[in-house]
């Protein structure tokens, strides 16, 4: 599919996962309080669909330690959906208990990179993640697969389109509400882009693709561009640019929500966001944090 620039896609669906992957990987904790003030801010803003938190040890990551009373402090609005990533069963099952509408297993394509955040190898993590999918659905929970490092991790041949096909099968067998593909560790780039896509749109039948973009090389904007012209309409973003990936020391965040709704804007794609609210969240997070967030837009936005 070719974007026609006078024909664009009417509407863009953007996932905040500021919550989740910008608080995660702040050196401090966040009170409860303030992370509920900055989701209902998000909301107010006019997103309608936010990752709020993970399920996940919480000696391994402590900022996520309040995962269920973050998910009992939600407001619950019409239209309006939340997430929480989960990286095994016993999160599938907290994240049930816990009432939140939509669990997402994420796992990663890379030997390395997968033994380091999970402590199994690509198959056993495949594996363990197709089990985890059925146990959410068996939970009445709806389900969001994400595959890692689909654009590559650290060496060049780190990358293979071939490998995340035949991940990507295997996990759309499981028939999840959306599947991701991650730009991990931000070496993305719109030739990476078309080759995952083109190897995996075949597989996904009806079940919607989306792209999970960081802007560690500056390509944030370009890859999402390349993701609109191959038909993707779902992407992933964070307030501020916050986030980024551990393993790759001085990365930059994810795609800055602020910029991936102005560029839209600019391309007559409507999103429903008020970048200036979001700005003011940013703006007053890097006030209470003491930190400069990796996105640009939100410092020049009133």
């Amino acid at each position: 599919m070719q974007l026609d620039l006078n024909r664009p896609p009417p509407r863009v669906v953007l996932n905040e996962v500021g919550p989740r992957d910008g608080f995660q990987n702040l050196p401090q904790i966040l009170d409860t309080g303030l992370k509920l003030e900055i989701i209902v801010g998000l909301a107010e803003a006019g997103l309608r669909e936010i990752q709020v938190t993970s399920f996940v040890h919480p000696a391994k990551v402590p900022q996520m330690a309040d995962a269920e009373a973050v998910v009992a402090g939600l407001p619950r609005l019409e239209g309006l959906s939340y997430s929480a990533l989960v990286l095994n069963r016993r999160g599938v099952e907290r994240a049930a208990a816990a009432g939140i509408d939509t669990v997402e297993v994420s796992l990663s394509v890379n030997d390395g990179h997968s033994r380091a955040n999970t402590g199994m190898d690509r198959r056993r993590a495949l594996a363990e993640g197709c089990r985890m999918l059925r146990h959410a659905r068996n939970a009445g929970l709806k389900t969001i697969a994400s595959l890692q490092c689909a654009f590559g991790y650290r060496a060049p041949e780190d990358f293979d389109p071939h490998r995340v096909a035949a991940a990507a099968r295997v996990l759309l067998a499981e028939e999840p509400e959306r599947f991701t593909l991650c730009d991990t560790a931000g070496m993305a780039d719109p030739g990476r882009i078309v080759a995952v896509l083109d190897a995996v749109a075949p597989l996904a039948g009806d079940i919607p693709l989306a792209l999970h973009l960081h802007d560690t090389r500056g390509l944030g904007l370009v890859n999402l561009f390349t993701g609109l012209c191959r038909g993707v309409v779902h992407f992933d973003t964070a307030l501020g640019g916050m986030g980024g990936c551990p393993f790759i020391p001085g990365a930059a965040g994810n795609l800055s929500t602020e910029e991936a709704v102005f560029f839209l804007d600019r391309l007559g794609v409507a999103t429903g966001v008020d970048i200036a609210a979001l700005s003011r969240l940013s703006r007053r997070l890097e006030s209470v944090c003491a930190a400069r967030f990796s996105g640009r837009l939100h410092r020049l936005t009133p």
